[in-house]
């Protein structure tokens, strides 16, 4: 009796090769059912964050893009406009989102300066995001009304010099690029009393230059292209390291006489942290594929932006790359963090 139950009871073995069969039974409906949920993504609008308000450089991108992708795969994209704290309110909603690639966002620079300029953030940068892809750069600058006594940047500084509690200038969000480079030609000109006069986004702070509430505006060229190119507003200098085509006679940084003077509001996608792979590969895909086109570099091109058609890798290599270069900026210009 007792080698009859012997014979019969199961061996070890035969226990953990059961089990594995089992197991695999059950994995294998899991494994399935994720691929399956991604199999037509998406299958629903994708919300794109502006962490801008409307009329901005970031908003501009935002919309030729997304109207390309839409053009391009059929699927749906909304912008979201989520200005404000610098950038931090619509960076903070995404940070907290679902990751399940239907709320990304498009940011600017903000990403890398707001790392270093505020002493907390509600995100971390470095870890609640995962890079998409690159869009576009435009160059950031100094705007004068046309009828501005000051033909040159080095005009406007005597001016303000000589008046300093006549002068102000308008700029984005404090942190932005175009706010930065502000304060940093404050310092190097000795100007503590040329007042900034904050707003909400870049298209707001042109806005203000147009309605005479400021004497100069420092922001990207994308929002201001329109209205230099229709003799409204002067450009005094691009802080870039080549003349833009389209204005062959409005000087560079370096060419006005402020050598290392390079301020760029550059936009790229991401997506929150713990977004599947396959989704962002997606996007990474056809976004990189519409940006490759020359109906949409020539189209960026003609709002104040170079395409900047790369991958998630290359977006994250040179935000991190950022985050080191604007803290050193930031401590330089004695920009006090927030």
């Amino acid at each position: 009796m007792t080698k009859a139950k012997a014979a019969s009871a199961p061996s070890r073995r035969s226990v953990l090769k059961t089990a594995s069969v089992l197991a695999a039974g059950v994995a294998a409906p899991a494994v399935y059912s994720v691929r399956s949920a991604y199999a037509d993504y998406p299958d629903r609008p994708v919300k794109v964050v502006v962490a801008n308000t409307p009329g901005g450089p970031s908003d501009i991108v935002g919309r030729i893009v997304t109207a390309a992708l839409q053009q391009s795969t059929g699927k749906t994209f909304i912008i979201d406009n989520r200005g404000g704290a610098g950038g931090n309110i619509g960076m903070e909603y995404v940070s907290h989102a679902d990751p399940d690639g239907y709320t990304i966002l498009l940011c600017t620079n903000a990403i890398s300066i707001n790392y270093s300029l505020y002493n907390s953030l509600p995100f971390d940068p470095k870890k609640d995001f995962v890079p998409i892809s690159e869009l576009a750069s435009s160059p950031d600058d100094f705007l004068v009304k046309s009828d501005s006594p000051a033909k040159t940047l080095k005009d406007f500084v005597g001016l303000a010099r000589a008046n300093p509690d006549k002068f102000n200038a308008s700029v984005p969000p404090i942190g932005t690029a175009p706010q930065l480079m502000l304060s940093l030609l404050k310092i190097r000109e000795n100007l503590p009393n040329l007042a900034e006069v904050v707003f909400k986004g870049g298209g707001d702070a042109v806005e203000a230059l147009l309605a005479g509430t400021v004497e100069m505006c420092a922001g990207a060229l994308a929002p201001s292209i329109p209205h230099i190119k229709a003799g409204t507003l002067r450009c005094l200098a691009i802080s870039s390291d080549t003349p833009w085509p389209d204005l062959p006679d409005v000087p560079t940084t370096d060419q006005a006489g402020y050598k290392d003077f390079l301020f760029a509001t550059d936009c790229a996608l991401v997506a929150p942290a713990k977004t599947p792979p396959a989704a962002v590969k997606w996007l990474e895909t056809e976004t990189v594929k519409v940006l490759s086109t020359p109906e949409m570099k020539d189209k960026l091109f003609q709002n104040g932006f170079l395409v900047r058609p790369k991958g998630a890798d290359a977006a994250w290599a040179r935000i991190a790359h950022e985050m080191d270069m604007y803290k050193q900026i930031i401590d330089q210009a004695g920009v006090k963090k927030l």
